[in-house]
């Protein structure tokens, strides 16, 4: 990410101070997770906003901050409740100090973005970083309690990624415009992240079962998981009573059998589950892109519209 390459940099060790602590216990553990981390996507999301509309300054460090303490605070919980032993082809937190001392640290993360955004008065930020949390709460219980019943429609399933997935990336571009004071377009740049992370869920959908026309070795893990997702939920829908009675049968009594997943993987591919979730994807993809055309062309845009290709054309 060459635009904000520097920018990038100044931030990790911003982040890295951001997560001290006297207690030498939580300092171990946040060396491990800062040791450990991923792409970074999230701080790109915000400093290439910024410096699409503006001028990077501390704000938008903090916002940077902020959204990642966020953001690995939900992936530590997340963890527990999953009881997860592996992120990232790592130990969890879980795995290696055990449930309390993980949830006690994400708590610890949770504190650190009150207390960053009342010292630096940043309080539109938190505004906008609470309504984060409560929208990814609401969305992964909102999961739950239809995974249960199986009864998920399109319009739910759409509630559930915005509120779960997308409601970080729309953050992170409000964030990022609201950090170089353009409320102006701050609404605009929310819609467009949202768009993305729509689009960044409904690609991890599709990579369950391969690709159209590429079709690779499917994992069928979200079926195993009895996960409702797009090309499952499209075929659920559309097609006759009899691929729709075997597919819940599938789903709930028989997710375990790696014959009957592939079974199951087999009748969304052939059913036309995975060429309307691409369909979906791309129009997802093509609104984030005509949300941002009236701004003027610059680095950060160029490097935004990649973030945008990435995230639809990644195989992994």
């Amino acid at each position: 990410m060459e635009p904000i390459s520097t920018e990038m940099s100044e931030f990790e060790g911003r982040f890295r101070d951001s997560m001290k602590s006297k207690v030498p216990m939580l300092n171990k553990i946040t060396h491990y997770i800062i040791k450990r981390k991923g792409k970074q996507m999230r701080p790109m999301f915000i400093f290439l906003t910024a410096k699409m509309l503006g001028t990077i300054n501390d704000k938008s460090y903090d916002a940077a901050t902020l959204v990642e303490l966020l953001h690995t605070a939900t992936l530590v919980h997340d963890d527990v409740v999953d009881d997860a032993n592996e992120r990232r082809g790592f130990f969890s937190i879980n795995a290696l100090w055990k449930n309390k001392i993980a949830v006690l640290v994400g708590d610890y993360m949770l504190s650190k973005v009150l207390l960053l955004s009342i010292e630096n008065k940043n309080t539109k930020m938190l505004e906008v970083v609470a309504r984060a949390v409560r929208e990814m709460s609401e969305g992964e219980l909102l999961q739950i309690e239809k995974a249960r019943k199986l009864d998920i429609t399109e319009d739910i399933y759409f509630e559930v990624i915005r509120k779960k997935t997308a409601s970080l990336i729309a953050t992170c571009c409000e964030v990022g415009s609201i950090s170089v004071d353009r409320l102006d377009v701050s609404d605009t740049m929310r819609e467009f992240g949202e768009s993305i992370g729509i689009a960044f869920q409904i690609k991890d959908d599709i990579f369950d079962y391969g690709e159209p026309g590429n079709i690779g070795k499917p994992t069928g893990l979200d079926i195993r998981e009895r996960k409702m997702t797009l090309p499952l939920i499209y075929v659920l829908n559309n097609s006759t009573k009899e691929i729709k009675k075997e597919l819940i049968n599938i789903v709930k009594n028989h997710n375990e059998n790696p014959r009957k997943v592939q079974r199951a993987v087999k009748l969304v591919i052939e059913n036309g589950g995975i060429d309307y979730a691409h369909k979906v994807m791309t129009e997802y993809k093509e609104k984030a892109v005509s949300l941002i055309a009236n701004i003027p062309d610059s680095e950060a845009k160029q490097s935004l519209l990649g973030l945008i290709e990435y995230t639809t054309n990644r195989t992994k």
